[in-house]
C-alpha cells in the first residue's frame, strides 16, 4: 500500500521554522507502507527556512500582506506529479497524511490568516488537488487517534459465523457478557455466536474481541443491543470493528466480503432515543462519515495488498428475523443498499455519538430474496470465508 505523506511528519526539515514535526504515529504508520513523502512548499522552491504564511479568502498570505498563492499552488501542482509519477493516485485506495492546519497540506480546517493562532474551515492547496483526484486526505491527528496501545485497544465486534477470530487472541482476561453494565441477564448466544469478551492481543496488538451481540428482533431495547460499544468505550477502545453477516442486494453487491460505507437505519430504533443517554454531552450527534474515512481506506488497500477480493458498500439495517420480501429487495436496490442485516447500525450510531473510530465488515453470505437463506447456510457461507476475513482484520490491525 502506498501512501502520500508530508516530509515533516517524517522527521524532514522543510517547514518553514527550518525544523521538522516529526509524529511517532506516522512514522509507525510509514515504516509498514510504501511512504511518497512530499512537501508542496520545497517543490515550489520557497527557501528554508521562510517566512510563516496562512489563508485568507482563497489566497495564501504572508504576515506583511504579501500574497504568496502562485507558490503555493505551483508547489501543489509539481507534489501532485510527484505524487502521480510515484503510482500512489493509482492504487484502489489512494491516502495521504498532511500536516494538519497548514496552506499547503492542511484538511478541514486551517489557519484563518490572523496569525492569531485562529482556525476556520477550509483545505490547504494541496490537499485540494488530492481531494479533486479521489484521495482520503487526513491529518497526524487522525492517524494518531487511531492507533491501539495497551490503553487505548482495539475493540471488535464479531457477528453470526465469524466468532473464530476470538481463538487468535492472546488472552490478558475474559469478562462475561453478564458482567458487563447494560447487557440483559437472561441474553443467551443465537448458534455462531459467543458471550465472552476477551482482552489480549492479536500479533501483538491490544484488543478486545466480543464474539456475539444480541439483536433487536430478540426483544431487547437499543440501549441493551449497544451495551458492547458502551463498555467497549470505557475500557478506553478509541477504534472499534464491527463485523457482520449480510445479505447482498442482487445488482449493488455479491456473495462475498465488503467494507461498509455508510448506512440505513431502516430498525425504527435509535440508541440515543431515550431518557438514558449517559456519556453522552447530546443525543442530536451527525451522522456523517459514521464509518471512518481513514479505516475504511487502511481496509481496502490492506485487502489488495494481500489479494483478498472486497467490494464497497451501503449497508441498510432492518429489524428481522424474517429475511427480505422481493419488494423489499426491489426498494433497497432503488436506495442504492449494498448490503442488508439485522445488527450493526444501532451499535454504529453509539460508536460514532461517543467519537470513536469506526469500520464495518460483511460477509454477504446469500443474496437478498433467495427463498433457500437459512440461518444455517449463513454460518456454512461465512466458515468459507473464514480465512480471508481472518487476514484481513489481522492486516488491519497490524497497519493500525
Amino acid at each position: 500500500m502506498k501512501v502520500i505523506v508530508s516530509q515533516c511528519l517524517r522527521g524532514v526539515a522543510c517547514r518553514y521554522d527550518g525544523g521538522a514535526k516529526p509524529n511517532d504515529a506516522v512514522r509507525r504508520l510509514c515504516s509498514r507502507v510504501e511512504a511518497v513523502g512530499v512537501c508542496p512548499e520545497s517543490a515550489s522552491g520557497l527557501p528554508v527556512p521562510r517566512p510563516p504564511a496562512e489563508q485568507r479568502d482563497g489566497h495564501v498570505l504572508l504576515r506583511d500582506g504579501t500574497d504568496v498563492t502562485e507558490d503555493f499552488e505551483r508547489g501543489a501542482r509539481l507534489s501532485l506529479e510527484r505524487v502521480r509519477a510515484s503510482g500512489a493516485l493509482g492504487c484502489v485506495a489512494p491516502l495521504a497524511v498532511l500536516k494538519a492546519k497548514s496552506p499547503s497540506c492542511g484538511s478541514g480546517v486551517i489557519y484563518d490568516g490572523t496569525y492569531t493562532g485562529s482556525l476556520t474551515k477550509g483545505d490547504g492547496a494541496f490537499a485540494r488537488l488530492l481531494k479533486r483526484e479521489g484521495v482520503c486526505v487526513v491529518t497526524e491527528d487522525v492517524v494518531r487517534s487511531c492507533s491501539p496501545s495497551v490503553e487505548h485497544p482495539v475493540a471488535i465486534v464479531l457477528g453470526s459465523g465469524l466468532g473464530h477470530l476470538a481463538s487468535l487472541v492472546k488472552p490478558v482476561r475474559r469478562i462475561d457478557y453478564h458482567d458487563i453494565e447494560g447487557f440483559p441477564e437472561d441474553a443467551r448466544p443465537v448458534q455462531g455466536h459467543s458471550f465472552e469478551a476477551t482482552v489480549g492481543t492479536i500479533d501483538d496488538v491490544p484488543v478486545v474481541v466480543y464474539p456475539g451481540r444480541i439483536h433487536l428482533y430478540q426483544g431487547y431495547d437499543p440501549a441493551e443491543v449497544t451495551a458492547l460499544v458502551r463498555h467497549a468505550h470505557h475500557l478506553g477502545c478509541r477504534d472499534i470493528i464491527f463485523a457482520c453477516a449480510t445479505g447482498a442486494v442482487p445488482g449493488n453487491a455479491n456473495i462475498g466480503l465488503g467494507i461498509l460505507t455508510d448506512q440505513i437505519n431502516l430498525t425504527g430504533r435509535n440508541p440515543l432515543a431515550g431518557r438514558d443517554v449517559r456519556d453522552l454531552d447530546t443525543p442530536f450527534v451527525g451522522m456523517s462519515d459514521a464509518y471512518t474515512p481513514y479505516l475504511r481506506t487502511l481496509a481496502r488497500g490492506v485487502a489488495d495488498d494481500l489479494g483478498i477480493t472486497v467490494e464497497e458498500g451501503v449497508y441498510a439495517g432492518v429489524l428481522g428475523p424474517s429475511f427480505e420480501t422481493p419488494a423489499e429487495v426491489a426498494a433497497m436496490r432503488a436506495m442504492g443498499v449494498s448490503y442488508v442485516g439485522m445488527s450493526t447500525v444501532l451499535e454504529v450510531i453509539m460508536a460514532h455519538a461517543l467519537g470513536m473510530n469506526v469500520l464495518g465488515l460483511t460477509l454477504a453470505a446469500n443474496e437478498c430474496g433467495d427463498p433457500s437463506v437459512t440461518h444455517q447456510s449463513v454460518l456454512e457461507e461465512a466458515g468459507r470465508h473464514a480465512d480471508d476475513f481472518e487476514r484481513l482484520v489481522r492486516g488491519i490491525i497490524r497497519l493500525l
